[in-house]
C-alpha cells in the first residue's frame, strides 16, 4: 500500500460532500467580482469621478489599507482594487473550513476510522481534502477571470487576478492541513486557520495604510495583492504562493505521521480538579458560551474603536466637499448638512451585521449540542427539553445585546474624545447600537425556527440566512444601487438614530412581535418533533 491509496475514492467522496457547499462560494466570489465592477461604473462613470475618487485613495490611508496596492482612474484596476480583499479572504476562508471539514472533523465524529478500516492509506484522507480544496479554490479564480474577460476586461489581467484569488486559497489550504494536526478537535483546527487569517490580513492591511510595504511580503494574502493584475503583471508572486502552500503540506503530511488517530500535537489543557456549580440550564449554556462571547466581544471593541478612529477623517472630508462626498451624501439619502454622527451610524450597522452572526452560530451551537449526544445527557436529568433550549436563547439574546452595548460604548467613547462631546455623543451612540439589537434577535429567531422544523437543513440555511441579510443589506446594496437595503431584511426597519431627531417604536415593536411569533413556532416545532 502507497501513501495515496484509496485518494480518489476519497475525493470523489468529498466532491459529493462539498456539491452543496462549493457552488454557493464561487457564485459568491464571481458575484462580487461583477457587481464591483458595475459598481465603479455607475457610480464613477467618468474619467473625473475616478480621478477625484484615486485623490481621495491616495491622500487616506484607511482607504489605502482597504484596497491595498495602488490605485489607477481606470475601471479594471478600480474595480479588483476595491474586491480583491474580500475575493482573497473569500477563497481563503472557504479552502480553511473545507480542509477542517475533510480531515479533523471527520475524525471527531469517528468516521476516519471507520474509513481506514477498508484500503485507505493514512494520508490519503488529508490528501484528498486539500485536493478539494484546491479544486473549489481553481474554480473560484478560474470562473472570476472568465466572467472579467466576458464582460470585456483585459485577458491577461483577468487571468493574473483569477489566479490571485486561486493561489490564495491554495495557502490557506496548507494552513488548515497543519492546523489539524495541532488541534485535537475541529473546532480548535477552525481557530488556529482563521486567526492565521485575521493576522495575515491585518499584516496586509497594515503594510498598504502605513506605507511599510515589506509586512505584504510578509502576510500570503499580500502576495495576492502583490501580483498587481492589470497592473503590469507580477506572475512570480504566484510561485511564492504556490510554494508555501506545497511546505505546509509536506509538514502537515510528516505531523500526520507522529501523531496517535485522534490526538493532537499540541498539549492537552488539564480541566479542573472539581466540578463546576451548574444550578440550572442558563447556569450550563452561560459556562459553554463565555469563551466565544468574550472573543466576540474583544473583536467589537477592536473594531469599533477603528470606526470611531475614523471621525477626524470623516469630519476632515465633510468641512472639504468634494464630487465624490455630494455623491455619497445624496445617495445615503442625507441632508446636504448632516452631521458627522449621521455618517458614523453606518460605521455601527456594519457591526451589527457582524454582530448578527452571533445568534447565528449560537443556534448552531444548539444542533451541535444534539448531534453529539450532549443534549440527550442533559435532559436524562430534570431539565427537560425546552428548558434546556430556553437557557440556550437567554445567553444567546443576553449575548447579542451586550455585544451591541460594547460597540456603542467604545464607537461613543472615542467618538467623544476625538471630534465630540462626552455627555451628549455617547448615550447616543449607546442607544443607536442598541436600537439595531431587535434586528439581529429577529435573524436568529429565523435560524431557530430553521433549527427546529428542519435539524438536519439547519445548518445550510442558518448560514444562508444570515448571508441573505447581509447582501440585501444596507452594508451590501450600494454596491448594487440600493443604498437603503431591502425590505426583507430587518435592519432595514431599523432608523438611523442620528440622521433624525426622534425615533419611532413602531419598526422595534414590530421586531420584537415578529422574533417572538417566531421562537413561539420554534418552540411548537421542537417540542413536538423527535430530537436527536
Amino acid at each position: 500500500m502507497n501513501a495515496l491509496t484509496g485518494a480518489g475514492h476519497l475525493v470523489h467522496l468529498a466532491l459529493r460532500r462539498e456539491r452543496a457547499i462549493a457552488p454557493w462560494w464561487i457564485l459568491l466570489v464571481v458575484s462580487l467580482g461583477l457587481v464591483m465592477v458595475a459598481y465603479i461604473n455607475r457610480n464613477m462613470g467618468t474619467y473625473e469621478l475616478k480621478l477625484a475618487y484615486v485623490d481621495l485613495v491616495r491622500r487616506n490611508a484607511f482607504f489605502q489599507g482597504l484596497g491595498g496596492g495602488f490605485a489607477e482612474p481606470r475601471l479594471e484596476v478600480l474595480a479588483t482594487w476595491r474586491s480583491g480583499g474580500f475575493l482573497y479572504v473569500a477563497s481563503a476562508f472557504a479552502a480553511v473550513m473545507s480542509v477542517v471539514r475533510h480531515t479533523r472533523r471527520e475524525e471527531d465524529a469517528g468516521r476516519t476510522e471507520l474509513v481506514r478500516s477498508a484500503v485507505v492509506s493514512r494520508h490519503a484522507q488529508l490528501t484528498a481534502a486539500v485536493l478539494v480544496a484546491a479544486g473549489v479554490s481553481l474554480a473560484c479564480g478560474l470562473s472570476t477571470a472568465v466572467a472579467l474577460i466576458g464582460i470585456g476586461l483585459e485577458p491577461i489581467g483577468s487571468l493574473a487576478y483569477g489566479a490571485a484569488v486561486t493561489v490564495a486559497g491554495w495557502v490557506f489550504a496548507g494552513v488548515a492541513a497543519v492546523a489539524a494536526q495541532l488541534a485535537r478537535n475541529a473546532r480548535t483546527a477552525t481557530a488556529i486557520g482563521l486567526t492565521v487569517l485575521a493576522t495575515s490580513y491585518v499584516m496586509r492591511y497594515a503594510g498598504d495604510a502605513s506605507a511599510q510595504y515589506w509586512l505584504k511580503y510578509l502576510s500570503p494574502l499580500g502576495w495576492s495583492h502583490l501580483v498587481q493584475a492589470y497592473q503590469g503583471e507580477r506572475w512570480w508572486m504566484l510561485g511564492v504562493s504556490i510554494l508555501t502552500g506545497a511546505i505546509l503540506l509536506a509538514i502537515a503530511h510528516h505531523l500526520l505521521g507522529r501523531r496517535d488517530l485522534g490526538a493532537g500535537m499540541l498539549p492537552e489543557r488539564l480541566g479542573r480538579a472539581t466540578a463546576p456549580d451548574l444550578r440550572g440550564p442558563i447556569s450550563l449554556a452561560w459556562r459553554l458560551h463565555r469563551g466565544l462571547l468574550v472573543k466576540w466581544a474583544a473583536g467589537v471593541a477592536f473594531f469599533a474603536a477603528a470606526a470611531a478612529g475614523l471621525s477626524p477623517l470623516g469630519r476632515e472630508l465633510l468641512s472639504r466637499p468634494s464630487i465624490v462626498v455630494d455623491t455619497i451624501t445624496k445617495t445615503l439619502g442625507l441632508p446636504a448638512d448632516a452631521t458627522l454622527g449621521a455618517y458614523s451610524w453606518y460605521m455601527i450597522l456594519i457591526i451589527a451585521y457582524a454582530v448578527a452572526l452571533y445568534p447565528v452560530l449560537m443556534t448552531l451551537r444548539l444542533r451541535e449540542e444534539e448531534t453529539s449526544g450532549r443534549a440527550e445527557a442533559v435532559q436524562a436529568t430534570p431539565v427537560t427539553r425546552l428548558r434546556w433550549a430556553a437557557g440556550h436563547l437567554v445567553v444567546t439574546g443576553l449575548g447579542t445585546l451586550a455585544l451591541m452595548a460594547v460597540a456603542g460604548l467604545v464607537f461613543g467613547a472615542l467618538y467623544s474624545v476625538l471630534v465630540g462631546d462626552l455627555a451628549i455623543d455617547l448615550p447616543r451612540f449607546l442607544a443607536g447600537a442598541l436600537a439595531a439589537v431587535p434586528a439581529a434577535w429577529c435573524v436568529g429567531a429565523v435560524c431557530v425556527l430553521a433549527y427546529a422544523m428542519l435539524p438536519r437543513a439547519s445548518v445550510a440555511i442558518c448560514w444562508a440566512i444570515w448571508a441573505l441579510t447581509v447582501a440585501l443589506g444596507q452594508v451590501a446594496g450600494p454596491l448594487y444601487g440600493r443604498w437603503g437595503g431591502s425590505p426583507l431584511e430587518p435592519f432595514h426597519y431599523v432608523p438611523n438614530a442620528f440622521a433624525t431627531t426622534s425615533m419611532s417604536l413602531e419598526p422595534t415593536l414590530a421586531l420584537l412581535a415578529v422574533t417572538a411569533g417566531l421562537l413561539g413556532g420554534a418552540v411548537l416545532a421542537l417540542r413536538r418533533r423527535d430530537f436527536g
